[in-house]
């Protein structure tokens, strides 16, 4: 989808304009669309406030993030997750040793 010349409060307030009675051609015009953008918008933003506009842009983007994550597990860790994953197991590891061998000093 290719990125929009207008933001989410643009294409509601000509949406707004012509709920209030505003023909959509005139609308069109000075928003610099045709008709048929103005309906479109309409067809997606209808009954919508900025707020609800902007939320559903945020949930559109985020899902289609996930979905262009690799399927092949559902344990799929970026590789900035695995490195902060990877380098957490040698800090515990480490702590396992020094606690082992405290704990084999002390017994004997």
């Amino acid at each position: 989808m290719s990125k929009s010349r207008h933001a989410e409060a643009q294409m509601i307030a000509a949406l707004k304009q012509v709920e209030a009675g505003r023909r959509a051609e005139d609308v069109a015009r000075e928003n610099g669309v045709s008709k048929h953008t103005i309906y479109a918008w309409k067809a997606k933003y209808g009954g919508m406030d900025v707020n609800e506009a902007q939320e559903a842009r945020q949930l559109r983007d985020e899902n289609t993030r996930l979905h262009k994550r690799p399927h092949s597990s559902l344990n799929y860790r970026t590789p900035a997750e695995f490195a902060a994953e990877a380098s957490y197991a040698k800090v515990e590891n480490a702590f396992r040793v020094s606690h082992f061998h405290t704990a084999a000093a002390a017994a004997g």
